[in-house]
């Protein structure tokens, strides 16, 4: 067991000093020998474990769980898209701001990294979207565990989400590995944003005024569209004359009469 890659020996202490040998077995001062156990942490046996002392994994292949080897699908997003969830999501933090909130409902680091993946990395026309966390760190001068806290923000808020990807390859001994790959991130639509309300979007007709008549455009409005389609000046003097209660209109077809129209 002591020759397996994944087992490390156990080194016996004696007044501050390690005592072992490489077969695993300990000379004392005395001249008696006694047996080592071999291994430092029962995980060391257990691929499937980490070590709960140092956080060393002995997994396998060192890939997230969770990590898929299928082909990633991006959904192509024209430019203006873009910029038009980019500036919501800036509106939305600053509301924030307003209500008294530090840093705005999303914040200024985690905008920063929105900002760079829109502009920095998104392929408008593929949509491919899969940065490293080093390129991010790159772009935005942020440090690693600030990248990883924004992007998490930025899933927890439903802006941004990910696949984890990894790939099969064959180590050096031609044996089977699965390798990390970058993650593939999409863009998501406000609509899918938790705790967003689009201020823009018009509030639905009240239900008492359901199936009313609309009102008709003005004497103004109408002959301005008789105007765009090509109407004589006499017809559109004649249309504002057609109201007397219409002072405005009335005004217009003086004007026009006095111009001789």
């Amino acid at each position: 067991m002591h020759k397996h890659p994944l087992v490390r020996p156990t080194a016996h202490y004696e007044n501050n000093t390690p005592q072992f040998k490489k077969d695993g077995a300990l000379e004392k001062r005395d001249g008696r020998r006694e047996k080592s156990f071999g291994t430092k942490h029962a995980s060391a046996c257990l691929p499937f474990m980490a070590d709960l002392r140092n956080g060393t994994s002995y997994a396998s292949w060192k890939v997230w769980s969770g990590s898929t080897t299928k082909e990633t699908r991006f959904i192509p997003m024209p430019r203006k898209a873009a910029m038009r969830i980019y500036h919501k999501a800036v509106k939305w933090n600053g509301s924030g701001k307003l209500a008294g909130r530090h840093g705005g409902v999303i914040g200024s680091h985690v905008l920063l990294v929105l900002h760079t993946l829109i502009f920095e990395f998104l392929h408008h026309a593929t949509g491919r979207l899969d940065p490293s966390y080093k390129a991010i760190q790159r772009k935005t001068r942020l440090c690693r565990q600030t990248v990883a806290r924004s992007l998490a923000r930025l899933k927890d808020l439903g802006i941004i989400n990910w696949i984890r990807r990894c790939r099969e390859d064959r180590d050096e001994d031609g044996r089977f590995v699965l390798r990390q790959e970058t993650n593939a991130y999409a863009i998501l639509p406000p609509t899918q944003w938790h705790f967003y309300t689009d201020l823009a979007t018009p509030e639905p007709p009240h239900p008492s005024t359901w199936g009313e008549t609309p009102p008709l455009p003005s004497l103004v409005e109408q002959a301005a569209t008789d105007a765009r389609d090509g109407d004589s000046l006499r017809t559109i003097v004649s249309r504002l004359d057609a109201d007397p209660g219409d002072t405005l209109a009335l005004a217009l077809a003086s004007l026009g009469r006095t111009l001789g129209i």
